[in-house]
C-alpha cells in the first residue's frame, strides 16, 4: 500500500527492493542456504584450503514456498509498475496468497487475474462446475493411473540404475517423463477444476506439451504459468537493459538456469535448465523458424516431418529428464552412461506392456482432444449424453482398477 501511495521514484524503488529482498530472502534461507554453503566450502577444498563449517541449517521446507513466493513477487512488481492497485483488505490478500487449490503446486497466478476474483460475488455456475468436475476426473486419471503407475518402476530403476541393462534404463527415462507429466499436469487439472467449483477461473498450466515440435514450443505448453513468469519478470527486464544477439543468448541461458534452479538447490536442476536454454539458440540465431499453431491442424495424423520433430523433442525430454530425476550429478551421468548403448530396446514385460498401453490410451485421447481444453472436454456435445457418461464411467473404472499404490505429488518438494 505504501508502494501504491509513493510518488518519488527513489522511494518507490526502495520499497520495491525491500519487498523483493524479504520474499527472496525467506526463500533463500529455507531452500538455498545450505546449497551455497556446501559449494562455498567445496570450492575452497578444490583450491587446496579445506575449511570446516557448521553453518548448515536443518530446516523443514515449507510446502509450496516456491509457488506462493513467486505469486507475491509478481503482485509487488505489478503494483510497482502500476499494472494493478494495492489490496487494502488483509483477508482478500491472504486468501489470494494461500488459495488452497493451487497453493502447494500452482499454477502461479497473477494479482490481475486471481486477486480481483475474490472481490466479486460468487454464485454457483453449473456449466463452470461441470467443467471443473471433468478436469478433476481427467487430472485424477493422469495422476493415479499414469503417474503413480510409472512411479513404481521409475523409483526402483533410478535407485539401483547400476544393476539394470540399457533397455531398462531407457524405459525408466521414458516412464519418468510420463510420470512427471501425469503427476504435475494432473495436479494442475485438479487444482483448476476444484477452483472452478467455487466459481474461480485459474490459468491453464498445460496445453498438451508432448505434441510440441521443438523445445521452445514445449515450454509454451508446459508449466505455462512459470514460463510466463520468467518471461515477464526476468527475461523482458534483462532484454530491455542489454540488447544484441550475444545478450539475447546470455539472457536466455540466465532465465533457464534460474528456471532449473527454481526447482531445487542442485546442479542437476541447473544443468537441466541450461540444456533446455541451449535448444532456443537455433531460433534465436534465426537458423530455425519457431513452430506455431497446433500440430496437425488440417490432418488426422502428423506428417513424417512433424512426427520426426515430435520424436526428437520427446527424446531430448527423456535425456534431460535423467538430470531432473537423479539424486546427484554423478548419478545422472552414470545413468546416461549405462543407458546410451546399442542394447537400448527390448520387449517389455507384461506389467510394463499394460502400463505402456494405458500411456498410449492417454496420448491417444489427448491427440484427439488437442484442440480442446483437456482430455475430457466433451462440452461441445458431439457425443450423446449416454456416450459421454460412458466415457466418464470408464475413466472411473480405470481409477478403481489401477489406482492401488498412491504416491506423493512430485512438485510438493519444490
Amino acid at each position: 500500500m505504501a508502494l501504491e501511495r509513493a510518488t518519488s521514484p527513489s522511494h518507490r524503488k526502495m520499497l520495491l527492493y525491500a519487498s523483493l529482498a524479504t520474499n527472496l530472502g525467506i526463500l533463500f534461507l529455507f531452500k538455498y542456504f545450505n546449497f551455497f554453503v556446501e559449494n562455498f566450502t567445496t570450492a575452497f577444498t578444490y583450491l587446496g584450503t579445506p575449511i570446516q563449517h557448521t553453518w548448515s541449517l536443518n530446516l523443514v521446507l515449507p510446502v509450496g514456498i516456491s509457488f506462493y513466493t513467486f505469486q507475491t513477487l509478481s503482485y509487488t512488481i505489478d503494483v510497482y509498475k502500476r499494472k494493478v492497485g494495492a489490496c487494502h483488505d488483509p483477508l482478500t490478500f491472504f486468501a489470494f496468497v494461500s488459495f488452497f487449490p493451487q497453493l502447494v503446486a500452482g499454477p502461479i497466478e497473477r494479482a490481475g487475474s486471481l486477486l480481483q476474483q475474490f472481490g466479486t460475488q460468487k454464485t454457483f455456475d453449473a456449466a463452470l462446475g461441470s467443467h471443473g468436475l471433468r478436469l478433476i476426473l481427467w487430472g485424477l486419471f493422469k495422476k493415479v493411473v499414469i503417474a503413480d503407475g510409472c512411479a513404481l518402476y521409475v523409483t526402483q530403476i533410478f535407485a539401483s540404475y547400476e544393476l539394470y541393462q540399457p533397455h531398462t534404463l531407457f524405459l525408466g527415462s521414458v516412464l519418468f517423463v510420463f510420470q512427471l507429466y501425469g503427476d504435475f499436469s494432473g495436479y494442475s487439472d485438479i487444482a483448476v477444476g476444484t477452483a472452478a467449483l467455487f466459481g474461480f477461473r485459474l490459468i491453464r498450466n498445460f496445453q498438451f506439451p508432448f505434441f510440441s515440435r521443438d523445445i521452445p514450443e514445449f515450454w509454451s505448453r508446459w508449466h505455462i504459468s512459470l514460463t510466463r513468469w520468467f518471461r515477464d519478470y526476468v527475461f523482458i527486464p534483462l532484454s530491455l537493459r542489454r540488447k544484441g544477439t550475444t545478450a539475447l543468448f546470455a539472457n536466455t541461458l540466465i532465465v533457464f538456469g534460474l528456471t532449473g534452479f527454481w526447482h531445487g538447490p542442485s546442479w542437476n536442476f541447473i544443468l537441466f535448465g541450461l540444456l533446455h536454454g541451449l535448444m532456443f539458440f537455433p531460433i534465436l540465431a534465426k537458423l530455425q523458424s519457431r513452430s506455431t499453431g497446433t500440430i496437425g491442424e488440417k490432418t488426422t495424423l502428423p506428417s513424417i516431418v512433424e512426427l520426426s520433430k515430435l520424436v526428437f523433442t520427446f527424446g531430448f525430454l527423456c535425456f534431460t529428464g535423467v538430470f531432473f530425476r537423479s539424486a546427484s550429478l554423478s548419478d545422472a551421468l552414470g545413468y546416461l552412461e549405462g543407458m546410451l548403448s546399442w542394447k537400448i530396446l527390448a520387449i517389455p514385460t507384461a506389467s510394463q506392456a499394460k502400463l505402456l498401453t494405458l500411456i498410449a490410451l492417454m496420448m491417444g485421447v489427448e491427440w484427439v482432444q488437442r484442440f480442446k481444453h483437456h482430455g475430457l472436454d466433451l462440452s461441445d456435445r458431439r457425443l450423446s449424453k449416454p456416450l459421454r457418461w460412458a466415457v466418464y464411467a470408464s475413466v472411473l473404472l480405470l481409477l478403481i482398477f489401477f489406482g492401488k499404490e498412491p504416491q506423493d505429488f512430485i512438485y510438493f518438494q519444490f
